[in-house]
């Protein structure tokens, strides 16, 4: 059965999920800055975390946790306006310290609440504000709450980003899946530079979780791209609490497993794609195809070289159709690439065949560029290969907001 998603749907959505949040005074003023979302029984957890060799504490201790206890986690704690990364043994201890304060405020096991941080690196947590804040916040949780915990984590954002979608398994249950992200500058990836949590009240094993998720990530997370760079803190959870009552799912390689994949890909397209619209500064929603490669690989290669092309996406700013600036980055990309069988569009537009430009209408084309929502198409004729990614156009506001981000 097709996915569906649910109006207004949040992380809070699926059966057995409540959340929280609260003002910690991490760094903004009047906003919150924290947000739990607690399972009503242990979850099977599977998560990715940042390829950057420099990992923010969080991550490091979120990293250990899976290892020791994938199949009871019961909740999650993130933090807005301080990364805690590049912070030593200091940072170490807060992160921590996060972790056994939920434990404490929900009468929870230890080794049960995973945590994430973003903001500001190389800044010193101020842990008694988080821990006063997470104690406040245990006493507030409510299902209705999935919304306002995707904008207690926001940093730049400039709008929340949730989602949840419904969909029945071939096997008769009905399973929900709820989302939050948050991220819209230093993105890249792998994964790319957000937080993102995933609940879900299926029942389905550590092992087959862990597999669906890197495969919904390599079509949704890793097929973004604002600006080529990778955080010290991405990280995306999911956990799944068993709730709906299916038998559980144990292989993908079922009709169950099967469906549970294809929802979970959905819900993270969604919301990567949400980061993307709300990338920082962005104009334009920018879709780009890359056709007849010699295999998938070569095709994702070339449509993400496209993607994190400065000279591309200021172009794409300027509503300038300048197929040169495209064809160069399929030219480096290191994909296969035979130039003389390259086809290039631009809205639909044909712009270039075999390698040499059509005598195309300049003001149509860059019309076709002056819109919220653009797309840019290549064939490179070798092979069935084929692959879709997101990207955003790149003009002054994304310097402003990044020249002032600390100051």
């Amino acid at each position: 059965m097709p996915e569906l998603f649910v109006e207004d749907g949040h992380i809070t959505t699926p059966a057995g999920w409540r959340a929280a949040t609260w003002a910690c005074g991490i760094k903004y003023q009047a906003r919150d800055d924290l947000a739990l979302v607690v399972s009503d029984r242990p979850c099977s957890a599977a998560a990715v975390f940042t390829t950057n060799q420099v990992k923010a504490a969080p991550v490091r201790y979120d990293q250990a946790l899976l290892a020791r206890n994938a199949a009871g986690l019961r909740a999650l704690v993130v933090n807005a306006g301080n990364a805690n990364a590049c912070t030593g043994a200091d940072g170490a201890a807060a992160a921590l310290a996060m972790a056994r304060a939920a434990e404490t405020a929900l009468d929870l096991p230890v080794d049960t609440v995973f945590i994430m941080s973003t903001g500001t690196i190389g800044v010193p947590m101020p842990t008694a504000k988080l821990v006063s804040g997470i104690t406040s916040a245990a006493a507030h949780l409510d299902a209705t709450n999935g919304r306002a915990a995707a904008r207690a984590i926001m940093t730049t954002d400039t709008k929340p980003k949730y989602a949840a979608l419904r969909q029945t398994l071939p096997s008769g249950a009905t399973f929900t899946l709820g989302g939050m992200a948050k991220g819209a500058g230093m993105i890249h990836p792998n994964m790319a530079t957000l937080l993102s949590a995933v609940t879900t009240d299926a029942a389905i094993s550590p092992a087959a979780l862990d597999a669906a998720l890197r495969s919904a990530v390599a079509l949704s997370f890793n097929c973004i791209s604002i600006d080529g760079d990778t955080s010290t803190n991405d990280t995306l959870l999911v956990l799944a609490n068993g709730a709906a009552g299916n038998p559980l799912i144990e292989d993908l390689d079922t009709p169950d497993g099967a469906a549970f994949c294809a929802g979970l890909t959905t819900l993270c397209q969604h919301l990567a794609q949400a980061i993307v619209r709300d990338g920082e500064g962005a104009t334009r929603f920018v879709t780009i195809t890359v056709r007849g490669a010699r295999d998938d690989a070569d095709a994702k290669l070339a449509a993400m070289t496209i993607a994190r092309s400065p000279l591309v996406k200021t172009a794409l700013y300027g509503a300038d159709p300048n197929w040169g600036r495209v064809l160069c980055a399929i030219g480096y990309s290191g994909a296969t690439v035979d130039p003389e069988r390259v086809v290039l569009l631009f809205g639909g537009m044909r712009v270039l065949e075999g390698g040499l430009p059509l005598p195309f209408d300049e003001q149509a084309a860059s019309a076709l560029l002056n819109v919220p929502e653009v797309t840019i198409d290549a064939d490179l004729g070798l092979g069935d290969g084929v692959a879709t990614v997101w990207t955003c156009d790149l003009g002054p506001e994304y310097i402003t907001i990044n020249a002032e981000y600390r100051t």
